[in-house]
């Protein structure tokens, strides 16, 4: 296992290339079971999820093939083999299978999925979705046991815009008979960009981005090729890292409009931020103002940015508010900010932050984006203090590919070590 080594009082400076969306990638790979024939996914960020995804295709027969960034699936040979441990206990997005396979083959045998664990997350919605396409859903030895004789659409509202349950019941119901409706749908991007792959291999999704979403099922889906949408949330990662650390960086290759919450409250704090047509451009401050911000789900201020943020926070005069209206337990990355010398504390689903320089500190990423806010927070550490070191690396690996390289090339003194037993 690794750690993250971080020196810090460097400001990051130059250009960083944003990568295809994590939160895309692992539901557009399952959607690929979906079609009969060959699909090509490009952009693919290169993350341990994506290739555990691609492992566990193969378990399932498909052939799986890559060239650089593409992901060349051929899901022709695919069955429907029970799947109750094994990768899937690994990656929280396994849940997708539920629906590609119940979609193609009219059952699933998935075990309950593992992932980050900072809040537990039902997935009540989901079942709730796939029972009233006509499936039926029973829990035997920690395994979801999912099957229709025949798939039909259905009205459905679900209790709460869950990004989940919007793009799983999408992708049963792609090939249920009849039309589907689905009421308070998510309107994250990532759901428009797993339509757009659907509707690619033959689908007829219409309304994705809004609440109502409606699907008439098709009886065959074929291959296609997609590029993936850019990551909103390494975006929003290093446009914070480059406020944090008072530099000039320019995220390339992003969708500018994907960024607003994340930019308005840069701008509030007195960040200075120039938008291009496929880039954005944060030129860091001497000194920034308190910000409160909330967490909600888009196009609110994203709760995958929530912990990142915190660390900003901590670099702003006076105290700010930041409350996480999606999960809001997710405030793990507090305990090591507080051993870096982070002046915080929790009122509820709140954190009240007031302004502090941090030490370095030996510290422990609980989550993807906790090990974001702590490779930030040692970032800021001024110049000459020591080092800060950063464990639970598997977890930031999640989500960030070519971190170090990048911070790296940023100006950033960062390295990785091997832990030793």
């Amino acid at each position: 296992m690794d750690k993250l080594m971080i020196s810090g009082g460097r400001p990051l400076h130059g250009t960083v290339r944003i990568s295809g969306a994590k939160n895309s990638a692992i539901a557009l790979i399952p959607a690929a079971v979906l079609a009969e024939t060959t699909v090509t996914l490009d952009n693919l960020p290169q993350l341990s999820d994506v290739a555990i995804y691609g492992e566990i295709l193969s378990e399932l027969g498909a052939s799986i093939s890559w060239h650089a960034d593409e992901m060349i699936i051929d899901p022709s040979g695919m069955r429907s083999a029970p799947m109750p441990n094994g990768n899937v206990k690994k990656l929280r997005a396994s849940y997708y299978l539920m629906g590609a396979l119940l979609g193609r083959f009219g059952e699933a045998v998935i075990g309950l999925p593992g992932g980050c664990n900072f809040e537990p997350r039902p997935i009540d919605l989901h079942i709730k979705g796939f029972e009233a396409l006509g499936a039926i859903v029973t829990n035997e030895n920690g395994a979801l046991h999912i099957k229709a004789k025949e798939l039909r659409g259905a009205k459905i509202y679900l209790d709460m815009a869950s990004v989940g349950a919007t793009i799983n019941i999408m992708l049963a119901a792609s090939r249920a008979k009849g039309s589907t409706l689905i009421e308070n749908a998510a309107k994250e991007p990532e759901i428009v960009d797993v339509a757009t792959l659907l509707n690619s291999m033959g689908a007829n999704i219409k309304g994705a981005g809004t609440e109502t979403i409606r699907i008439e099922g098709v009886d065959t889906m074929h291959g296609c090729r997609h590029s993936i949408i850019p990551d909103r949330i390494q975006a929003g990662t290093y446009m914070i890292a480059a406020a944090a650390t008072r530099g000039d960086v320019t995220i390339d290759q992003i969708i500018p409009k994907h960024m607003e919450a994340v930019t308005a409250k840069l701008q509030e704090m007195g960040v200075k931020v120039y938008e291009m047509d496929e880039s954005i451009r944060i030129v860091g401050q001497p000194e920034y103002n308190h910000v409160d911000v909330k967490a909600l789900v888009y196009p609110g201020f994203a709760t995958d940015l929530q912990s990142p943020m915190c660390t900003l926070m901590t670099q702003s005069s006076g105290v700010s508010v930041l409350t996480d209206h999606v999960y809001g337990s997710r405030f793990k990355h507090i305990p090591e900010l507080l051993r870096m010398g982070a002046k915080v504390k929790m009122e509820g689903r709140s954190a009240i932050i007031e302004g502090a320089t941090l030490s370095p500190a030996r510290v422990h990423a609980t989550d993807l984006r906790a090990g974001a806010a702590l490779v930030i927070a040692g970032l800021t550490v001024p110049s000459g203090r020591g080092i800060t070191e950063v464990t639970g690396v598997e977890y930031i690996d999640r989500g960030y590919d070519n971190l170090v390289e990048n911070l790296t090339s940023l100006g950033a003194e960062i390295w990785r070590e091997t832990i030793k037993e």
